[in-house]
Formats: structure tokens, C-alpha cells, sequence
């Protein structure tokens, strides 16, 4: 897999993948190729699901960019948005 000429969207603080990597959904074991910003932003997104399901305590800037991230996902690639996320 390479790296996409894709730019991370200005709100987006994490780091940025390399590379990009096929993921699965852990529910339903569809796989989806996603492209190094995609998987940087999935990674960010499952990390915040996380801390959300085992009730951390977040701030509202975690979950305005958690928001924007769904929302990036729904417009850049809705295939594996809704593989993977919805």
C-alpha cells in the first residue's frame, strides 16, 4: 500500500501513517483498504471509541474532532465509512 496524496483535514492533531493498511471491522469481519490519512484518522476514531466505551474522562475538543472525524469519514470515503465505522 502507499502513501495517497490525500491532505489530513486542518483539525486532525494525530500523527499521519506512512502507509496506508487493510483494516477489519471487529463485528463483522468485513475488510476495507484504507489509504495512510484514512487510517490515521480510523485510528484516531477507534482510540476515542475506546475511551468513550470504557467511560475515561474526555474534554469537548476530543469529542468536536471525534464529531468531525465521523463526518470527514462520511464524505472522503462512505464505503469504508460504513464498513467500518457505521
Amino acid at each position: 500500500m502507499t502513501e495517497t496524496k490525500q491532505k489530513l483535514p486542518k483539525w486532525f492533531k494525530g500523527s499521519l501513517y506512512t502507509e496506508g493498511l487493510i483494516v477489519e471491522n471487529p463485528i463483522s469481519g468485513e475488510e476495507y483498504e484504507l489509504n495512510n490519512v484514512e487510517l490515521s484518522i480510523y485510528d484516531f476514531l477507534t482510540g476515542c471509541s475506546a475511551l468513550f466505551w470504557i467511560n475515561r474522562p474526555v474534554n469537548d475538543d476530543m469529542i468536536r474532532d471525534y464529531e468531525k472525524g465521523i463526518r470527514w469519514f462520511r464524505q472522503n470515503n462512505p464505503e469504508a465509512y460504513m464498513a467500518l465505522l457505521d
